[in-house]
């Protein structure tokens, strides 16, 4: 890993960026289409979307990259492109950073489930690897393992990025159980952690599920069993659905009062999933809580 990078992000407290998919959502992507393949036909509506949030004051942007492996492209027609839309994509974050954010370039779930057995965890990789290497060809500041839901997936995800020689964080969604706090398939955030670390990650963390208010147990157990960066993204609230359209109801305000709970409970890396946006991050700016060389 590059030596100077892995030292910025141990040295402060950062600002992130905010949801991708309602944000492209807002300039016209359709509901069901497969976002990521904006990068190709749409790259001037993408790059807008990572300079809004170069300009509310984001420390570090992701790609629009989340869906990029050959499983859900391929639901869309597009396994053959998987070097050609990552590629686009973290070069429209990278132009849209212009060297005043660093840039993590997002791969999430594959959409298929390994203990289902559609699909063997050789072949996982297999594709991961192959999202992973086509992103480090663009040389993006990190890449993020984020909205997973199995940690047996996540692990393999880290691994396949582990190759690449970048600094990767990986993030759990923890919005079953009782209290929210275990993932989809049991995990608590503990064994998040161990598992996650035992794989390599760099940062660990957690995205997406539940609002902001949520995230602050959770990232609290994380620091009590990590050294590691812990990075925080949490959604705008709970969605409702108004009129036949998903509403957020959280204020940037509110969310980012509660982020100064988060900075407490140890959270190094903090910025918003669904339903925040570029507002969210200039109120999270306003808290002067991102401390860093």
């Amino acid at each position: 890993m590059n030596t100077s990078i892995s030292n910025w992000f141990q040295s402060g407290t950062f600002l992130l960026d905010g949801g991708w998919g309602t944000q492209l959502q807002l300039r016209g992507l359709e509901t069901g289409a497969h976002p990521d393949l904006w990068n190709l036909s749409q790259p001037e509506k993408v790059r807008e979307v990572a300079e809004a949030y170069v300009t509310a004051g984001s420390d570090v942007i992701l790609t629009n990259t989340f869906g990029s492996t050959r499983f859900p492209l391929a639901r869309h027609g597009y396994e053959n492109k998987v070097e050609e839309i990552n590629r686009a994509g973290v070069r429209i974050s990278l132009e849209a950073a212009k060297g005043n954010a660093k840039v993590f370039a997002s791969i999430g779930p594959s959409g298929v489930v390994l203990m289902m057995g559609n699909v063997t965890a050789d072949e996982l990789y297999a594709a991961f690897l192959e999202q992973a290497q086509a992103i480090a060809l663009e040389k993006p500041d990190g890449i993020v393992v984020e909205t997973m839901s199995d940690p047996a997936e996540a692990v393999i995800a880290v691994k396949a990025a582990k190759t690449t020689g970048l600094p990767v964080a990986v993030c759990m969604v923890f919005d079953s159980g009782k209290n929210k706090d275990r993932t989809m398939m049991g995990t608590t955030p503990e064994q998040a952690v161990e598992q996650l670390t035992a794989a390599g990650a760099d940062i660990v963390g957690s995205n997406c599920g539940q609002g902001i208010d949520g995230f602050i147990p959770i990232c609290r157990r994380m620091r009590a069993v990590t050294h590691l960066p812990i990075w925080m993204k949490a959604n705008a609230g709970l969605p409702e659905i108004v009129d036949g359209k998903t509403v957020y109801r959280q204020t940037p305000e509110k969310f980012a009062e509660s982020a100064l709970q988060l900075v407490e409970a140890g959270a190094n890396f903090i910025g918003g999933c669904c339903g925040t946006t570029p507002e969210f991050v200039a109120a999270l700016k306003k808290k002067n809580l991102f401390t860093h060389s």
